[in-house]
C-alpha cells in the first residue's frame, strides 16, 4: 500500500474512533447478565409452577417451559418489546431460547409485505437457518462418532 493510501486509512481510523461512542464493558456485561438471567429465571419459574401446581413430571415441565418461552419471545418480538430488551441486554437477550424465537419472527415480520410464500416463507429462516444447519450437522457428526467409536 502506498504512503498516501496509508495516511488516508489512518485518518479514517482516527475519524471512526473519534465518532464511535465509548463502550462501557462492565455496564454492558451487568445488563446482559441481568436480562439473560431474568429470562432464564422466568423459564425456571414456569418449570417450578408446572411441577407444583399442574403435577407435571420434570421432563414435561421443561417442555412446557420451552414452549411458553418461545411463545413469549415471539409475542414480545411481534409487539416490538424484544428489540428494546435487546438494546438494553445485548447478548443476554439472544442466548436463551427466546432469542432464537426472536431470530425467526423478526425476518418473517419484515418480509410479510412481500407475501406469505416469497416473503415470509423465503425469509423465515434467514437468520436462524445457519444455526439450524450447523447445529443439525454437528449433531449428526457427533452421533456417528458415538455410534461407531463409543458403542
Amino acid at each position: 500500500m502506498n504512503p498516501r493510501q496509508q495516511k488516508k486509512n489512518k485518518q479514517y481510523q482516527d475519524y471512526v474512533k473519534h465518532k464511535s461512542p465509548a463502550s462501557n464493558l462492565l455496564k454492558n456485561s451487568i445488563y446482559a447478565f441481568l436480562v439473560g438471567g431474568g429470562i432464564c429465571a422466568i423459564g425456571q419459574l414456569i418449570v417450578n409452577m408446572g411441577m407444583t401446581y399442574y403435577d407435571l413430571d420434570k421432563e414435561k415441565a421443561y417442555i412446557v417451559s420451552a414452549m411458553v418461552m418461545i411463545f413469549l419471545g415471539s409475542l414480545l418480538t411481534g409487539l416490538g418489546v424484544y428489540d428494546d430488551l435487546g438494546k438494553i441486554g445485548g447478548a443476554g437477550s439472544i442466548v436463551p431460547i427466546t432469542g432464537f424465537a426472536n431470530s425467526i419472527v423478526s425476518p418473517a415480520m419484515e418480509a410479510k409485505r412481500e407475501g406469505y410464500i416469497f416473503g415470509v416463507g423465503a425469509k423465515l429462516f434467514s437468520i436462524a437457518g445457519p444455526v439450524l444447519v450447523y447445529g443439525i450437522s454437528s449433531s449428526v457428526v457427533v452421533g456417528l462418532v458415538y455410534y461407531f467409536f463409543v458403542k
